[in-house]
């Protein structure tokens, strides 16, 4: 595996954003900030989020995203201190952050050799944008050519979920 961002710009900044449902307690989630070495520049994360029965009515299937998307990433985003230039994550759902906030938001398409229409290559992944943010391709492009082509963009991912099952155990141990 190849370090995140190598041959990155100097100051490069991701944030890597991952949400768990985590049976009987809620919705819980991780935004995590690296700099081009793939170091944490600054970690946020929220506390359960359990959406009430009207919530779920009145949100029907667009429920996670609300959750994940405009609940819990809008507001880990508003908290960081160091803003990244691209959030990253691996949920469809979470696409809908970026009519929330001014910044790209790109999904992580499992490693295939070959590039699918309509997705950037980023090291040995693909990103794909959100359709109504046209303007957003050419910024994550340049940010993509950074990335060295053997970079796993999933390894930050699985650091958040581990933070977050971290803080959980902490959590429950108090």
């Amino acid at each position: 595996m190849g370090c995140l961002m190598a041959q990155a710009a100097p100051k490069a900044q991701l944030g890597f954003l991952g949400v768990v449902n985590v049976a009987g307690t809620g919705f819980v989630g991780g935004l995590l900030v690296t700099n081009q070495l793939g170091r944490p520049l600054e970690f946020q994360c929220t506390t359960p989020v359990r959406p009430n029965r009207t919530q779920e009515i009145l949100y029907g299937p667009t429920l996670t995203s609300f959750v994940c998307a405009e609940l819990i990433g809008k507001t880990l985003y508003e908290r960081l201190q160091v803003k990244p230039q691209l959030i990253v994550c691996d949920q469809p759902e979470m696409l809908v952050l970026r009519s929330v906030i001014a910044l790209p938001v790109a999904l992580i398409l499992p490693k295939s050799p070959r590039t699918e229409e309509g997705t950037i290559r980023a090291g040995a992944h693909q990103l794909r944008l959100p359709g109504d943010f046209g303007s957003d391709l050419e910024l994550v492009t340049e940010i993509a050519k950074s990335f060295p082509g053997d970079a796993d963009l999933t390894e930050p991912l699985e650091r958040v979920r581990e933070a977050l099952q971290e803080t959980l155990r902490a959590g429950a141990a108090a």
